[in-house]
């Protein structure tokens, strides 16, 4: 009877396998200097520090809260106009992007266009637009509309890259142009998804424009900047309660307008 070969293959995976862990192993403590674990202790000895600091955050003061609200509302604004510019530029470049809309030597450039405008964080942006129109609103709602183009443009060309073709070859087959196709064939396909995105767009726009005031584009966030920067923490919880409220809001009524889109 031949004798049954052992099973080195099972035995290579699991060395392997250990090999894995021991790597991952020695590179935490390698950087556990780097990451400075070893001041964990000080969580600890300033117990006094964070539980003052803890307290002022459970005691929000909103004296001031109409000023707050106010300055809420200027973010949601910067919101609002940012995604709506975004969408007036996504549409047509998201067409131009769409290899069954548009050439390929018009598709490729489009696309490095958009991937560009993506790879700029907002806040980058934010600061080359304070340089450009000086603090204020006007700012962050450029910044926006610029990031957002390019991740609109992508979402909706795939879209459109997504569609069936039988609704276009319908209205080809009437005698129509090429913008009738777009209009009767291709739109009524991606209208809603394009305002499911658009939507999602809005709710992180919402946040970004709050980060945004940080460098002073306007909004609630540079009153959140300011108090962090006098240890007012009592007024600083107060904003944030605020912003936690306006964006539960919003993603609350976005949801609600998705279900009923999709």
């Amino acid at each position: 009877m031949a004798k049954l070969a052992p099973p080195t293959t099972g035995m290579a995976q699991r060395l392997a396998n250990w090999l894995a862990v021991l790597v991952f192993v020695a590179f935490l403590a390698v950087r556990f200097k780097g990451a400075h674990i070893y001041d964990l202790h000080k969580l600890v000895d300033n117990s006094a520090n964070t539980g003052a600091y803890l307290s002022d955050y459970l005691h929000p003061d909103f004296t001031d809260g109409a000023h707050y609200v106010k300055a809420m509302w200027e973010t949601l604004e910067i919101a609002i106009w940012g995604t709506f510019l975004s969408i007036l530029l996504a549409v047509p470049i998201s067409f131009l992007c769409s290899r069954n809309i548009a050439p390929l030597w018009v598709v490729q450039p489009m696309r490095g266009l958009i991937a560009l405008l993506r790879a700029f964080p907002d806040i980058v942006l934010g600061t080359a637009f304070l340089v450009a129109v000086g603090l204020g609103p006007l700012a962050g709602v450029l910044a926006l509309t610029l990031n957002n183009t390019g991740t609109l443009a992508k979402l909706f060309s795939e879209a459109v890259e997504a569609i069936e073709t039988a609704p276009v070859e319908g209205v080809r087959a009437t005698g129509g142009t090429r913008l009738h196709e777009i209009v009767w064939g291709v739109i009524p396909q991606v209208g809603p998804l394009w305002t499911s995105f658009a939507l999602y767009r809005f709710e992180s726009n919402a946040r970004s424009a709050t980060v945004l005031g940080l460098i002073g584009a306007g909004g609630i966030g540079q009153l959140l900047f300011d108090n962090l920067n006098s240890f007012a923490y009592q007024q600083v919880s107060a904003i944030a309660l605020i912003i936690v409220v306006a964006v539960t809001l919003i993603d609350i009524l976005s949801q609600q307008l998705r279900k009923r889109l999709i």
